[in-house]
């Protein structure tokens, strides 16, 4: 009998052997490309530091998994469809349905082809008829949107591809360590109103709409023989330092794996994580920084500026260096930890299903409100082209016209939702920018012992703002910020809290 019961055992852990492969690819153009994340037209001028797709796939018995995170604003399901195409006729036994492909949500980066479902991002041209108020033509010597989608595609296929081929024989521990890298956006008045990036430094400042969560979610994947061949870290705040500048860059995350390859050598891969982060930032509200130089940017203005002693400038290339040391220095903190902790098999579930979200909707009061705003400003202005501040402006009145006309053919958005058990980890994907308040409140229900949640996966389907953030109004929170609202939210929660539970029994 008790023999019996050690073979079981030894079959159940040659079943759950873990196999990881690792590929990077490097996404960097070799021309100028139209940058995406901002209401106004950037062209890179010159690259800062190289983007990357960075994949990690992994098998244990009969299950498997692929996570590629990309230096890109957003994913387009689009694109991930052509990418899984070009997979199945390349990685033999690979279940494309089990490819995570998700965002650090850098705003320098390319801008690729994405069908735009209801937001005001692309929106606004439409309503402008007089052809002289649009921004600029795109030079000839650009990336156009469409070479952009096929460059990333195939790029992406190429990293998939490839670190599945490269499976191995492979140890894993997971880790937490804790480092300030996000802080809440969204600034509360006495009156009930928020505002992004509101002045803090206000006779009518209240508090911020949320906290921030300096927890880093941690995994260590080392070889056969021991070595740390890779990382994976979970951070609750988008790589948006730059997001203004007019050059290429991985904004933060570039900097974590230059000073990681320097302690661990050339070949270390960094899976770099986007957590629950819509209505986080880089900067401190409250200890406010200038940026070093002008920005085109009308909420970055105040009237009244105070020296103040904090962070290095988050609006520059020097706090893109100070936050990639703060993930960094965690990462190398606790590797001697996971080192004393890692383990060769590990249970693995993965279950992808859809859910149906409702559509948060325009009042017809709201859609002939937002038209008449929107025609009278273009009748009254009598520039040739309209700047930055105009174009701000402009985006928050056709995005609500945008949506009155989307939701005459649309109730629900379909998402694809992934939820994982590695071992003791959970991992659960969600389409949106998601509000940290979300995030804390799966984390916190979870039954398993680390929760790894992943924003801005296989869609891009903008905001995911609470309640409070509705009330509270402003850009993150417009109805046109985002596909859905807070039903949206509770919805996402109690779905990945019933999957997730499930699992752990």
């Amino acid at each position: 009998m008790i023999i019996e019961v050690i073979r079981r055992g030894e079959k159940n852990q040659m079943k759950n052997k873990l196999l990881i492969g690792w590929a990077e690819k490097d996404i960097t153009p070799d021309k100028r490309v139209k940058l995406a994340g901002q209401f106004y037209e950037r062209i890179s001028e010159y690259v800062e530091t190289p983007i990357s797709v960075t994949a990690m796939a992994i098998e244990s018995g009969n299950e498997q998994l692929v996570i590629c995170s990309c230096d890109l604003v957003n994913i387009a399901a689009e694109m991930i469809e052509m990418a899984r195409e070009r997979i199945k006729e390349r990685a033999v036994g690979l279940d494309t349905s089990k490819i995570i492909v998700a965002a650090t949500h850098t705003h320098t980066s390319i801008l690729y082809y994405k069908r735009m479902f209801s937001s005001g991002a692309n929106s606004l041209y439409k309503y402008l008829k007089d052809e002289r108020k649009i921004v600029s033509e795109t030079p000839d010597d650009v990336m156009d949107a469409k070479e952009a989608t096929e460059f990333l595609v195939e790029k992406i296929s190429e990293a998939v591809t490839e670190a599945w081929n490269n499976r191995k024989a492979t140890y894993y521990a997971n880790e937490f360590g804790r480092a300030v890298v996000g802080h809440c956006r969204r600034v509360a008045y006495d009156d009930g109103t928020t505002k992004m990036w509101g002045d803090t430094n206000h006779p009518n400042f209240d508090a911020l709409e949320s906290g921030n969560d300096s927890g880093i979610e941690l995994m260590y994947i080392f070889d056969e023989n021991k070595k740390l061949t890779g990382v994976v870290a979970n951070v609750a705040c988008p790589s948006q330092v730059v997001e203004q500048r007019s050059f290429i860059s991985s904004d933060y995350w570039g900097k974590v794996k230059i000073l990681l390859r320097e302690k661990y050598g050339e070949d270390l891969f960094v899976l770099g994580l986007c957590g629950a982060a819509g209505d986080q930032c880089p900067r401190d509200m409250i200890r406010w920084i200038n940026p070093e130089t002008p920005i085109d940017d009308p909420n970055v203005k105040r009237d009244i500026l105070i020296k103040r002693i904090g962070d290095t400038s988050m609006y520059d290339i020097g706090g893109t260096w100070e936050l990639g040391k703060r993930i960094a220095n965690v990462i190398i903190d606790r590797y001697d930890n996971a080192k004393d902790a890692m383990c060769d098999t590990a249970e693995l579930t993965h279950k992808v299903t859809a859910i149906d979200f409702p559509v948060r909707k325009v009042t017809i009061t709201e859609y002939n409100e937002a038209k008449k705003i929107l025609e009278e400003y273009i009748r009254n202005s009598d520039k040739d082209k309209f700047d930055f501040n105009d174009s701000a402006y402009m985006h928050v009145c056709a995005g609500a016209m945008n949506r009155f006309e989307f939701q005459k053919d649309h109730n629900l958005y379909n998402a694809e939702i992934h939820i994982i058990r590695f071992g003791n980890i959970a991992i659960a994907t969600n389409p949106f920018e998601l509000f940290l308040d979300y995030g804390n409140q799966i984390k916190a229900r979870s039954k398993a012992e680390q929760t790894f949640i992943i924003q801005l996966a296989c869609d891009g389907a903008a905001y995911l703002p609470t309640k409070k953030a509705e009330q509270g109004s402003h850009y993150s929170a417009y109805v046109s910020s985002g596909i859905t609202g807070h039903e949206g939210g509770d919805l996402l929660v109690r779905k990945t809290l019933d999957m997730i539970n499930e699992m752990w029994g």
